[in-house]
């Protein structure tokens, strides 16, 4: 049976604040944080890299839920493993070695997930499927805060979740991009389990009770 997560992403959080609005969310009950890694060559914008991470990792013992939108993530997977990521997910598109790269994820002893963009179809999970312990559905195209749900993902997470009972598997989905008070129950619905949501948490208000919330409908 797979657990209901809630992964505040820190892309949207206050960077003057890091450490107030990460514990903010973790206290009021958010277990994962999605840490967003963007190189400005796989996707257009260039985000927080290795020593921000590794800066935040005392603050907590949350999993360090870490998207590597990176060309040729395997150059990185190490030296993420050693600084704290207890995830890491690299993109199907970004790698032309994808089953190397869930190898060294597993051989650096952390868990494995899989990115697909919104146009990218489902085969190309066709063979590493059961090697994975996480699919990370883009349900907007990466690169930016802030961009509407694209309806047309929702049956893209309920075929993937047919698709992984269907072969016994109790992958997690999580899904990133869009996700709000108006689109939650629609993914949850569709079978996602793990809610990445940004501007939705951190939005500068509070902190505390937007998690509250949502943890409030992913656990019903």
């Amino acid at each position: 049976m797979n657990h209901y997560r809630l992964a505040p992403s820190i892309l949207s959080a206050d960077f003057r604040n890091l450490e107030k609005d990460i514990t903010q969310a973790v206290q009021a009950g958010a277990q994962y944080l999605h840490i967003d890694v963007m190189d400005g060559l796989f996707v257009p914008s260039i985000s927080l890299g290795m020593p921000v991470i590794k800066a935040i990792r005392p603050v907590s013992d949350v999993v360090f839920d870490v998207h590597l939108m990176v060309q040729d993530p395997e150059r990185y997977i190490e030296e993420f493993a050693r600084i704290g990521a207890d995830i890491i997910t690299v993109h199907a598109e970004a790698t032309r070695h994808l089953d190397r790269a869930i190898q060294q994820i597993h051989a650096c002893g952390k868990k494995a997930g899989v990115a697909l963009n919104p146009a990218t179809p489902l085969n190309a999970l066709d063979y590493v499927l059961g090697k994975v312990e996480m699919i990370l559905l883009m349900t907007v195209n990466p690169g930016f805060g802030g961009q509407k749900y694209i309806p047309e993902m929702t049956q893209k997470i309920k075929t993937l979740r047919e698709r992984l009972t269907e072969t016994g598997l109790e992958t997690d989905i999580e899904v990133d991009g869009g996700i709000n008070d108006s689109t939650i129950e629609t993914v949850l619905t569709a079978g996602a389990n793990i809610l990445v949501a940004g501007s939705a948490v951190f939005d500068g208000k509070d902190i505390a009770a937007n998690v509250r919330r949502y943890l409030a409908v992913m656990n019903r």
